[in-house]
């Protein structure tokens, strides 16, 4: 028992020196769940780019807005002629023109409201990107800390089953056990001790890992415990379906998608409207400066396209003082000009209808997959519930089994099995306990909500339906 007492005073003093070197290695920082899905979001450096693509496609919708108003062009031109035979010329040409879409029949409007909610599906693309990040940290984490617990849970074991052989060896030397006893414990030994060497590697690689999801160099101090007495709090299924069917991300990216079509409908629908623009001419010319003549001139020009027919009408009117007055009509005319085009409003009806029809399957599975999450929800509680209570049932056991050991009813080898056996019922519990965790955070992403406001979330529901009562 004295060199099971300098173990125990040896594993102690270890693991405080760790535990120093560690604190002061991190500047006695913390990570939370909720800290932890941040930071993943800002070390990504793919979400980065993608928030910069969305960025400069946002720009470049607003730059858009130039199609409502006029187009300015410039001109300058000088054209020198020297002849063998008649008069130089020297003719200088300085103009500017001016065109404005006075009525399209909305279409410019239409296009630009397409060309948002195409801005808003990525961005929407983009904040699930952001979601999906934030998620594997808190996956990361969830493992780390469970990794941990169990790694705890196994060396407490090893610490017993080394005091276990200890004495079991005293017995042998005493002949009040069989040698092949202890053979037999010596291999369980070692089996738990390979068991925590292999638990040790994987931990260190998924803390390194984790480490690089978050952009730092080394892990805090994780604040976050796996709490297995934790009673899970969980809203009402059809509250859960309710909130789902409101602000799910798939479902808020299914009904975009239905808004563009109707959209690309009502804008392929309005094809055969003409469109109207204004435009104007202004003109200096001469041989020498200062340029003394000018001519300004302005039309209209109506453009009118369909699967039929292409038609384009223009008319100008002007003056070029002092004497001269102008007037220009021109009409062009192309028949059967693409017929394939009447079939894209037919085809942009069908892919409305699918669409619509894809929301309302959409909205229907959304509702039962949150009411299905809550269940699940439901029985992770009861799995936790049950290994909690195998595993307060089978401490009961292993006290029951040393006092049969006490009595000589059993061997110690039979204890040290026992005790393996509880071993597995007590990292059993923190799995059942991890499990819930990883259910509830996938109810949580499903309903579009922070870590951890699940039961918040359940209690307000709850408050609500007191109220109304």
């Amino acid at each position: 028992m004295c060199k099971s007492f300098i173990k125990l005073i040896y594993l102690w003093f270890c693991f405080l020196i760790s535990s120093m070197l560690y604190a002061n290695n991190n500047d006695s920082q913390t990570l939370t769940f909720s800290q932890a899905a941040d930071l993943a979001v800002l070390a990504s450096e793919d979400l980065k780019y993608s928030r910069s693509s969305q960025t400069i496609m946002e720009s470049m919708w607003l730059s858009g807005i130039r199609e409502y108003f006029p187009r300015i062009s410039i001109s300058v031109s000088e054209n020198d002629r020297l002849q063998e035979l008649g008069a130089d010329s020297f003719i200088k040409n300085y103009g500017a023109s001016l065109d404005q879409l006075l009525f399209d029949g909305g279409r410019t409007s239409m296009s630009r409201n397409i060309e948002r909610m195409e801005l808003k599906l990525s961005s929407a693309r983009v904040d699930r990107m952001a979601s999906d990040i934030a998620e594997s940290a808190i996956a990361a984490y969830r493992n780390v800390l469970s990794s941990r617990e169990i790694l705890e849970i196994r060396k407490t074991a090893l610490f017993i089953l080394e005091e276990q052989v200890f004495i079991l060896n005293e017995e042998v030397q005493l002949g009040l056990a069989l040698p092949v006893d202890y053979a037999n414990a010596q291999i369980n030994l070692l089996d738990a001790k390979l068991n925590i060497y292999s638990l040790q590697l994987d931990l260190i690689e998924m803390e390194k890992q984790f480490a690089e999801l978050l952009g730092l160099e080394s892990l805090p101090t994780l604040t976050e415990r796996v709490d297995i007495y934790r009673t899970a709090v969980l809203p009402h299924a059809s509250a859960a379906a309710a909130l789902a069917k409101e602000q799910n991300p798939e479902l808020i990216e299914a009904r975009y998608s239905v808004t563009k079509k109707r959209a690309e409908v009502k804008y392929l629908s309005r094809s055969w409207i003409p469109t109207f623009r204004l435009n104007g001419n202004f003109g200096l010319s001469g041989q020498r400066y200062p340029l003394t003549r000018y001519n300004w001139s302005v039309g209209i020009n109506i453009d009118l396209s369909s699967p039929w027919i292409q038609n384009r009408f223009g008319f100008n009117a002007g003056w070029e003082p002092p004497y001269d007055r102008t007037a220009m009509m021109q009409n062009s005319m192309t028949p059967f000009s693409d017929p394939s085009s009447r079939f894209g409003i037919k085809q942009a009806k069908l892919a409305l209808t699918l669409e619509q029809e894809n929301y309302a399957t959409m909205y229907d599975r959304i509702g039962r997959i949150a009411s299905n999450a809550v269940e699940k929800c439901a029985l992770a509680e009861q799995k936790r519930l049950l290994a909690l209570e195998v595993a307060a049932i089978g401490a009961e056991r292993c006290r029951i089994e040393e006092i049969r050991l006490s009595l000589g009813q059993i061997t110690r080898l039979k204890m040290m099995e026992t005790l393996t056996e509880q071993t597995q019922r007590e990292i059993a519990v923190v799995e059942a306990a991890i499990f819930l965790l990883e259910a509830e955070r996938e109810l949580e992403r499903f309903l579009d909500i922070k870590p951890g406001e699940l039961a918040s979330f359940a209690a307000d529901i709850a408050a609500n339906i007191f109220e109304k009562q």
